[in-house]
């Protein structure tokens, strides 16, 4: 018999006595029975909350898995926040899913419970890319909606995106409500009697305008026109990608896009990769593959959902390489920047938007371009929220994030793989319209800017244990700031719980303004930077690292880019984070 701590023990009974259904009692009293002490306490220990991506986790029974009542749950509480928000009613939501196992069935369930609750609902009828949910919500004037998705997480995963009224993921103090309202839920408080009367399915509904609203980010279409036969090779990593990507770079003009056939079919099992994520090189290799094959001019992989996007490109070598995120949101930003300024586009009420953890590459060319740069927190919902803060003011011209988030104008408030996807097609025709390749752009922005190298260790702790260990983390280096990184003195600490930057060297202490958040940075005085934040939506505390350097030219890449890793890895080893 398992030794259970009580307050699990009693969730556990709670549910067993609730009027969950009888497969998802016997699922339980199985894993009970599995004599697996540490799986029964993770499936119950907490229940699941709203992070920087909303709800996400392990499929399977338990208050800490993703399952029917969880996110019958979620929906309850969302449900009754929108009707206590808007109590004159004709609330409307939208719902999507992506090619994940269960994402469909998640739909109707979310679909089910907010139509139970007296909600209008747009269901889509088949599998769309999480921006398109973003887009239909302002489209179809909802108040909300949610995409059942779990972006590029591992096959065992599903999660739950809520988006509030202006198309942007749910901030501070819906977030914080609607979890609020989660909490005062029981198992059998949920609402799971649909009413068809108001689930409305759509399919093409909302396919041309969205794909219409993306052509009217084009800069130079010329570009495009001359170099419509651009050699572009196209892999949705069995995801989303391949409803919208595609068409849009063919209503774009490009005529030679090959998508990568092994991983064109949606597919949950994700056969031909270990994580479905372009940030790993592995999820990439077969589009890299195909690329070397017919000569192509770039590479484009979408994660399931379609949010993210990696791409590869040839170096001054002459090889394939994989640019990382931080350097094609550079490019992007770069692209637009100097595009807009040669059509005389700029006019001192533009900005652009980046996270705190992503490359200051992009402050130092806002700057010289004279245009605004926000910094947010951690999470494209706070991009958003900047959008929407200066909607009606200023011009968003484009924002990203390092884990490979980008977007282009403000019709979708989400990052946007199938704007970025129009969009990078766009650069490298520019690019080559100008005898260059996107490599020799990167050249060219680091011999103007700086080079600037980061890079992201993550620490996994899984569990109740694990998780306990991430805080004392954070505890230890919130209270004991190291003095020197790799025998450079830190100047100053931001921390983004207390909101207070303090300066290490004299003392004084001055106010962020920020959203509270538990996150610290470290800034030493050879302009090194380093960040230190637990994940959101996994059991990981993120180590981002960020260092930089001049280049004169070209042929001095290889060399300050090699002591750029250095200083990264001595930086690493001086924290002992190995």
């Amino acid at each position: 018999m398992l030794a259970i701590d009580t307050a699990i023990q009693e969730k556990i009974d709670r549910w067993l006595a609730s009027s969950i259904d009888d497969d998802a009692k016997v699922e339980i009293r199985q894993l009970i029975e599995g004599d697996n002490q540490d799986a029964v306490v993770d499936a119950f220990y907490k229940d699941l909350e709203f992070g920087t991506g909303g709800l996400r986790g392990i499929m399977g029974i338990g208050s800490n898995r993703v399952n029917k009542y969880t996110i019958g749950m979620a929906t309850q509480g969302f449900a009754n926040y929108l009707n206590q928000t808007y109590p004159e009613g004709g609330i409307k939501v939208a719902i999507a899913y992506d090619s994940r196992n269960n994402s469909a069935y998640f739909g109707e369930i979310t679909a089910a419970v907010f139509s139970a609750n007296g909600i209008h609902v747009y269901l889509f009828e088949e599998l769309r890319p999480t921006p398109e949910l973003s887009f239909s919500i302002r489209q179809l004037g909802c108040k909300g909606g949610v995409v059942l998705t779990a972006s590029h997480n591992p096959k065992e995963y599903n999660g739950y995106k809520a988006y509030w009224d202006d198309g942007g993921q749910v901030t501070p103090p819906h977030d914080k409500s609607i979890v609020a309202e989660v909490s005062k839920i029981g198992l059998d408080e949920i609402k799971f009697e649909a009413d068809e009367s108001k689930i409305e399915r759509i399919s093409s509904l909302i396919d041309g305008p969205y794909l219409e609203k993306i052509t009217t980010n084009v800069v130079t279409p010329e570009a495009i026109e001359r170099q419509k036969d651009l050699k572009i090779v196209f892999s949705p990593i069995h995801g989303t990608g391949v409803t919208m990507v595609p068409p849009v770079l063919e209503k774009l003009g490009f005529t030679q896009v090959t998508v990568v056939e092994e991983q064109a079919t949606p597919d949950g099992n994700f056969p031909t990769v270990v994580y479905p994520n372009p940030e790993e090189a592995e999820a990439m290799s077969m589009a890299l593959n195909k690329a070397k094959e017919i000569d192509a001019d770039l590479v484009m992989g979408t994660d399931p959902d379609a949010d993210r996007v990696g791409i590869g490109v040839k170096n001054h070598h002459g090889e394939w390489q994989l640019l990382n995120g931080n350097q094609a949101a550079t490019c992007m930003i770069y692209y637009l920047l100097k595009a807009k300024q040669e059509k005389n586009q700029l006019d001192g009420k533009q900005y652009i938007a980046k996270t705190i953890v992503t490359t200051d590459l992009l402050d130092r060319m806002a700057e010289h371009f004279k245009v605004d740069c926000y910094n947010t927190l951690t999470g494209f919902k706070y991009i958003a929220e900047t959008i929407k803060k200066f909607e009606g003011e200023k011009e968003f011209v484009g924002g990203g994030e390092e884990s490979y988030g980008y977007l282009v104008n403000d019709f979708v408030r989400d990052k946007d793989a199938i704007i970025s996807c129009a969009m990078l097609a766009e650069v490298v025709a520019y690019a080559k319209d100008h005898g260059q390749t996107l490599f020799d752009m990167l050249m060219e922005i680091y011999q103007q800017f700086g080079m600037y190298r980061e890079s992201l260790i993550s620490i996994k702790k899984t569990g109740k244990k694990g998780a306990e260990e991430i805080q004392q983390m954070m505890a230890d280096l919130r209270s004991n700031p190291p003095a020197e990184i790799n025998g450079s003195k830190v100047l100053k600490m931001r921390d983004y719980k207390s909101l207070e930057e303090k300066d290490l060297v004299n003392g004084g202490v001055s106010t962020l303004d920020f959203p509270s958040s538990n996150v610290l940075q470290f800034f030493t005085e050879n302009g090194a930077k380093v960040s230190a934040r637990p994940s959101g939506t996994e059991p990981k505390i993120k180590f981002y690292f960020s260092v930089n350097a001049p280049m004169a030219s070209a042929d001095q890449f290889d060399v300050v880019y090699a002591q750029l890793g250095e200083q990264i890895e001595g930086i690493i080893s001086s924290m002992n984070l190995k």
